[in-house]
């Protein structure tokens, strides 16, 4: 295949699965590296895609984040299951940030249920929710992000200073071997905080955010405790470090 004809299956492939990791991109037009990279460079010259540490992604899937109620509605068995599990994870007695994300949601609706829990959290659905909640309710404020329903900034940071708590449920946009990706520069330094105030942080993500990064990293697997995921992909259980524990739905 000439350079021009892969580069048109390049565009084409960017531009129907949004976001492509390198492995994938290998296996799709059985290319060397070396050519691979310089066919990737050559394309995000002409602002056909953008790269990222893993992988690329279209440009437009990468300017305009998908909304929150669209993510509500993917994968919602997965976001059940992933729930389920990880409510058990939590003790009585325990105190748990709950992340913004509609993975996050899920297990934030059947915590707040519990007289045993304190939930905090800074994501606008998840209050939303907790007008009969069971658990004690503690509310971050600041800068509302809207296509995340996430409040984020200056205000949000600052009111951790004085928190830290047993459990932290986080979400994240994609995952690979080095870590945890999100999208934005203000959700990413919410999240870095959360890690540094809690005990123990477990990320919360199905098996399609893996080999999937995103634009901002926010931690790496060395900082994370679990990852609760519906079906742990083949390859991640090689990629991750051994501290870092899998629960998943049996199969």
């Amino acid at each position: 295949m000439f350079a021009q004809e892969r580069h048109n299956s390049i565009r084409k492939a960017v531009r129907e699965r949004q976001r492509l990791s390198f492995a994938e991109l290998q296996k799709l037009f059985r290319i060397s590296p070396a050519t691979l990279r310089r066919d990737l460079s050559n394309l995000e010259n002409s602002g056909d895609l953008i790269r990222v540490h893993g992988g690329v992604l279209d440009p437009l899937y990468a300017r305009s984040e998908i909304s929150f109620d669209e993510r509500q509605q993917r994968q919602k068995v997965e976001k059940k299951s992933i729930a389920s599990i990880a409510n058990e994870l939590i003790p009585g007695g325990s105190s748990v940030f709950v992340d913004a994300g509609s993975t996050c949601l899920e297990v934030g609706k059947l915590l707040m249920r519990r007289v045993d829990i304190r939930l905090i959290t800074h994501s606008i659905a998840l209050l939303a929710s907790c007008s009969h909640a069971e658990a004690s309710i503690i509310c971050i404020g600041g800068e509302l992000r809207k296509v995340s329903g996430a409040l984020v900034g200056g205000t949000a940071i600052n009111a951790f200073a004085n928190l830290q708590f047993d459990f932290a449920l986080i979400g994240a946009t994609g995952l690979n071997s080095e870590g945890c990706w999100t999208t934005e520069f203000t959700e990413s330094e919410v999240k870095k905080t959360i890690i540094t105030r809690a005990k123990r942080r477990i990320i919360l993500a199905d098996q399609s955010k893996w080999q999937a990064p995103g634009t901002v990293l926010f931690s790496a697997w060395k900082n994370i405790n679990d990852w609760v995921v519906d079906r742990l992909p083949k390859d991640a259980r090689l990629a991750l470090p051994k501290s870092t524990d899998v629960h998943q739905q049996i199969r």
